[in-house]
């Protein structure tokens, strides 16, 4: 905005302060008009005039926060073409322009509509032009201009941190630095001394001290101990205004922790302690635990234990528990209450993390004296050694004493003891023992070759208290002797050729011997006595357990003899020596001109044809299986030929039996008993079967009477249960019918069983009233002739 702009802006301050102008960079000689401001005055509120000077009013102050009763007046807009006839308007565009700032478009008077926030904007760049009403063309070209908001102090220092935590290690010196803590203040920190802040310290005290500027925490106290006090709560307070009365202040909370360091050597609570141990507990058998007590923590708490000295060093033994941090006291070796009793131990503790700083304060150890005392326990009896190794010959007789076991009671009382072997470790029962002196003896022969070792157990029992009992394996080894005679390593199967030449080598034959002497085999071979010079055949003894079988003559023949037999004896040379006589067969064969066999005997012959031993045993078996079932089979063809019981065309499951004979009436009482008929209890008597002939290992079947059943069905099924289980029943198939024709009939019974009881001729003229169905009995019963035919 140059001066030959002619728009007088009119500032009027709401405060008491002196407009600042702010002069343009140009001049210009274009003054048509002059300019006027008008405003308050620091002295005396006189009008101000300035001629003919081209001034651009360009930044203006506002305070923030106006809490008046009216708008707060910011100033006011003017030119010198406005003669005050309402011609022109004046227009305020920009930023708040209609919201925050409102102008008069009449007067040109502007005013803030709203309280102004600093902290929010603080500035605001305005545009202001005249316009005619009439025409609607500016006067004027528009001008721009700044309001700056001053700060007020309305805003309290603020900690980036509601709290702050922090942590020092105990024992620090003065002045050291813990934390720092930062508080902000949102005012205006270039105006005046409203974001100066100050620190300041309003619990923790005389712990720790805050620097006022920096905000930095620091120890006030030297050699704070953490074992006495660990936490510490401290408020510092932030106060703007430098820390002057009015300011407005903040605060926040620092919990610092003091940290733990080794300043605390350990202690046991008390200078010796007691324990007891039996005496038959085991090496690593815990005795009891002790602990020393350090107030630190962490591994500034971490103990070693040790046994710096005493006479139980070399039989007990100290661990630490890194869990606990206890020592635990365990038996290093076997303790015995007859050699001692009583055993003293000094044991120490020590930090394994010393810190170099407070060395000073002493040795970070400490030393407590331990007693163990040793209890007296009925043990079981302890042998002289942990097992025993016997040798004995493989030839020893049976009854002879091999070695001895030795065990003794090692209580005072000094108990008898017996042995004994255990069973299971010698079953076949080869060795027993002498129960009062241990001496073990043979039982039976003894075999080296069959089982070279054997490992028993013997069992030493005190004789009062059976229950301590101990064991100790014994090892047997049986010595070798002399006892089995060498033999032939393989079956030989030696050929000579018919065109052999004399001292041909035809076979080399090797021996074996089930003994083994300390010094090795050694073998000799020759021929028996009686052929010592045989005219065909010769034994080379090579001197290395091998001995060749030479021909002594020109030419052998199969047809004269197809087979030679050559004794040879066999020596060993081990004491006594053993000898046996093996017996080579030679067979005759016709070779070709290099050696090698073509044919021999008959036997010879079968071989190459493939019909080896076990062929011929596999075709033997296969002969005697097909004749056992020719056998079974002839077997099963005989018995179905055999007669049936009962000759019949029909099937033998329906064989009715025909009796061609009459009976002799009632008065024949062969074929049955007439009795039964007539008596119902003797009916249902069991009675012996006349067509065979009774066994008398059967015993007589009690039945229960047909008349106390009134379950017919269950009457029937008795019956078939009582003729499937009938012994006395024939071998054959037959049929046995029961049925169930219901009540008593109004006919009555048409039997003539019981004739015998009534005297004269019966009328069976009735049957005719009954109808067709009876006519053919009417007719059979009702004539005259009819028991005539």
């Amino acid at each position: 905005m140059r001066t030959h702009y002619f728009l007088t802006v009119l500032l009027w301050s709401s405060v008491f302060y002196v407009v600042h102008m702010t002069p343009s960079q140009k001049r210009t000689n274009k003054h048509s008009h002059s300019e006027r401001i008008t405003g308050l005055s620091e002295n005396d509120g006189k009008t101000l005039h300035r001629t003919k000077r081209g001034w651009m009013w360009n930044q203006f102050f506002l305070l923030e926060e106006y809490t008046g009763p009216d708008t707060q007046y910011v100033g006011k807009l003017h030119t010198d073409q406005d003669k005050g006839d309402g011609n022109l308007k004046y227009i305020l565009t920009g930023d708040g322009a209609g919201s925050l700032f409102v102008i008069d478009e009449n007067t040109g008077d502007i005013h803030a509509a709203k309280r102004l926030d600093r902290e929010e904007k603080s500035l605001y760049v305005l545009r202001a032009k005249a316009i005619d009403r009439k025409t609607g063309r500016q006067v004027e070209p528009e001008s721009e201009f700044i309001i700056k908001i001053h700060d007020i102090n309305d805003n309290e220092p603020k900690f980036t941190k509601d709290m702050y935590t922090a942590s020092i290690p105990e024992m620090s010196g003065v002045g050291t630095s813990v934390i720092q803590v930062t508080a902000t203040d949102a005012d205006d920190a270039n105006y005046g001394n409203s974001a100066k802040v100050v620190y300041s310290i309003l619990q923790g005290q005389p712990y720790f001290s805050v620097d006022p500027e920096t905000g930095i925490i620091k120890t006030a106290l030297p050699d704070m101990s953490r074992e006495n006090r660990e936490q510490y709560q401290v408020v510092i307070q932030a106060k703007d205004m430098g820390g002057q009365m009015g300011g407005l202040s903040g605060t926040t909370t620092v919990n610092i922790t003091l940290t733990d360091v080794n300043d605390n050597p350990p202690r046991f609570p008390q200078s010796s302690y007691q324990f007891s141990s039996p005496e038959s507990a085991p090496p690593g058998t815990p005795l009891g635990r002790i602990k020393a007590n350090d107030p630190d923590v962490g591994e500034n708490a971490e103990i070693e234990y040790s046994i710096s000295n005493g006479d139980g060093s070399d039989m007990f033994d100290i661990i630490t528990d890194k869990d606990t941090q206890e020592g635990i006291i365990t038996v290093k070796k076997h303790l015995d209450f007859e050699n001692k009793v009583l055993y003293t131990l000094r044991v120490e503790a020590t930090n394994t993390h010393p810190d170099p700083r407070f060395l000073q304060l002493g040795p970070f150890k400490d030393t407590a004296l331990v007693k163990i005392s040793v209890e007296d326990i009925d043990e079981p009896p302890v042998f002289s050694r942990p097992w025993y190794l016997i040798e004995v010959d493989e030839d020893a007789k049976e009854g002879s004493i091999i070695g001895q076991v030795v065990a003794q009671d090692p209580d005072v009382a000094k108990n008898a003891i017996k042995y004994s072997v255990d069973r299971h470790t010698d079953l076949d029962r080869i060795f027993n023992i002498y129960s009062g002196n241990g001496s073990l003896f043979l039982s039976k022969p003894l075999d080296r070759e069959e089982t070279p070792w054997h490992n028993i157990t013997v069992i030493a029992t005190e004789i009062n208290n059976p229950k301590q009992s101990s064991q100790i394996p014994v090892f047997i080894r049986i010595l070798d002797i002399n006892d089995h005679a060498p033999e032939f390593a393989n079956y030989y199967e030696t050929f000579v050729c018919e065109n052999a030449k004399a001292g041909q080598l035809i076979q080399t034959v090797s021996a074996i011997d089930k003994d083994q002497p300390a010094r090795g085999h050694k073998f000799f071979f020759e021929l028996v006595p009686e052929f010592a010079v045989h005219p065909n055949f010769s034994v080379v003894d090579n001197k290395d357990n091998t001995a060749g079988i030479m021909t002594r003559r020109n030419g052998y023949s199969r047809s004269k003899t197809s087979t030679y037999l050559l004794p040879i004896i066999i020596f060993d040379n081990d004491y006594p020596i053993q000898s046996s006589t093996g017996t080579l067969t030679i067979r005759v064969c016709a070779c070709d001109s290099q050696g090698n066999m073509q044919s021999c005997s008959a036997e010879a012959l079968l071989l190459p044809a493939g019909l080896s031993t076990g062929a011929l045993v596999a075709i033997l078996l296969c002969i005697i299986i097909l004749l056992v079932l020719v056998v079974l089979f002839t077997a099963l063809k005989r018995q179905r030929k055999k007669e049936p019981l009962i000759i019949s065309k029909d099937d033998v499951r329906d064989n009715i039996v025909t009796y061609n004979d009459e009976g002799g009436g009632e008065e024949d009482t062969q074929a049955f008993d007439i009795g039964t008929l007539r008596n119902p209890e003797a009916r249902e008597e069991s009675k012996m079967r006349r067509d065979v002939i009774p066994e008398t290992i059967f015993q007589i079947r009690q039945t229960v009477p047909l008349w106390e059943n009134i379950d017919v069905q269950d009457f029937i099924h008795r019956r078939l249960k009582e003729n499937d289980l009938d012994p006395a029943a024939p071998p054959y198939d037959s049929l046995a019918t029961y049925a169930y024709e219901g009540n008593d009939s109004i006919a009555n019974s048409l039997s003539s069983l019981e004739s015998l009881t009534t005297e004269g001729n019966q009328d069976y003229d009735y049957l005719s009233d009954w109808g067709p169905r009876f006519k053919k009995l009417a007719d059979m019963y009702g004539g005259e002739d009819s028991d005539r035919d």
